[in-house]
């Protein structure tokens, strides 16, 4: 059965990670997306190796731009914006991420377009959102993840803020409540009939983020120092080092977890103290000691046999080979448009109905330019012309 987004089509305008991958996860979905892009500027995704020499793409791009297909337009000749124009009888959602303005400069604006077609929903993502007085600063996710907060909280006393290894100010403060809320405006204009703007702040969702210490600060005006607050640090909820300098990760805070894991690393004496130690140093000096007697294998064989919520931390190629990502189906073949098929990351998502498809691993920018200006009735004589007077560059 087709995907549950099957009679979504989506315009999709953006680049680097947050937009393409909530546009690819529309698309996992049954979601028709058309990514339009320019033929002169790169993206950073089609320069990240490795790249998969049959289909002549790097691994990203051919992961980002999954089930999507891509035409190549210069948004700056006017014949461009006539043809998006066209694309908006039957493309219905937008999704952009230039800097507040750009569009508008373009005559792209959401208050434009509107007027050709009332029922679009029209999703905006940047960094600081399309008001307020960092609307046209540049960032990273780095940036976004230092003024929301979450940095102060987080790493080490003596060694300041740690980064985190994947992109979460991007992913899942960009892409996914960029996805959230191009779903829930689509529920209104189904009730309604009436598109809307939707204005997606990565800073805004890291902001968000803050569920735990920022509800708290609301309400008693203390700020979280780092490593003093029982799931930053200040507990024994930490990673902790093994004999063969790997690491386990500790997140055994209920009573019953805590004493099977006193247990099991041979302490029963620190069950009745609890997780919370007034001298958490101490405690934790000594306990990472004991965790350094053992490989990490031999803790995890012992940790096995009890419910402890004790993890190994693994690298990516013991995740791939895990039992629980192979039995979840978090790695999926994926055709190739030059033939052949590329491993890529599955949708996480798990349907009873319409599991996720996977038509296509992404193509070279313009692979579909030609295709679908034949769909708008544009002749083959015409589309040479527009080839050889620059439309695609």
């Amino acid at each position: 059965m087709a995907g549950p987004l099957k009679k979504l089509r989506i315009l999709d305008f953006s680049t680097l990670l947050p937009g393409p991958f909530a546009t690819m996860c529309l698309a996992d979905l049954g979601a028709d997306v058309l990514q339009i892009v320019s033929g002169s500027r790169l993206d950073l995704a089609d320069l990240l190796p490795p790249f998969i020499k049959e289909a002549k793409i790097s691994s990203a791009a051919a992961y980002l731009r999954r089930n999507k297909r891509s035409m190549t337009l210069n948004l700056k000749d006017p014949r461009a914006i006539r043809i998006v124009h066209q694309l908006l009888a039957e493309y219905d959602i937008v999704v952009e991420q230039f800097r507040p303005g750009i569009m508008a400069k373009l005559g792209l604006a959401y208050d434009s377009l509107k007027q050709i077609n009332p029922a679009l929903i029209y999703c905006s993502i940047t960094g600081y959102g399309q008001t307020g007085p960092l609307r046209d600063r540049a960032g990273h996710d780095i940036n976004y993840i230092a003024r929301s907060g979450v940095a102060s909280y987080s790493g080490k006393k003596d060694s300041g803020p740690s980064l985190l290894g994947m992109q979460v100010a991007d992913v899942a403060a960009g892409s996914y409540n960029a996805i959230i809320g191009i779903l829930a405006a689509v529920a209104h204009r189904h009730v309604t009939g009436k598109g809307q703007h939707i204005d997606i702040s990565m800073t805004d969702g890291m902001i968000a983020f803050n569920a735990v210490f920022g509800a708290a600060f609301l309400v008693n005006g203390r700020d979280i120092k780092r490593e003093g607050d029982m799931l930053n640090g200040g507990s024994l909820y930490d990673y902790y080092e093994t004999k063969d300098g790997k690491h386990l990760s500790v997140g055994s805070i209920e009573p019953q977890f805590f004493a099977n894991f006193c247990n099991t690393i041979g302490r029963p004496d620190l069950i009745a103290s609890g997780f919370a130690f007034q001298d958490v140093a101490k405690v934790k000096g000594e306990i990472r000691a004991i965790i350094r007697s053992k490989t990490r294998a031999e803790w995890m064989e012992m940790f096995d046999a009890t419910d402890a919520c004790v993890e190994p931390v693994m690298t990516l190629s013991e995740v791939f080979r895990d039992s629980l990502a192979l039995e979840r189906g978090m790695v999926v073949d994926v055709p190739l448009t030059a033939g052949g098929t590329v491993r890529q990351l599955a949708n996480p998502i798990k349907f009873s109905e319409t599991a996720p498809e996977y038509r296509q691993a992404g193509a070279k920018p313009g692979t579909h330019t030609a295709d679908v200006l034949r769909g708008l009735k544009y002749t083959d004589a015409e589309i040479e012309e527009f080839e050889k007077t620059g439309l695609f560059k």
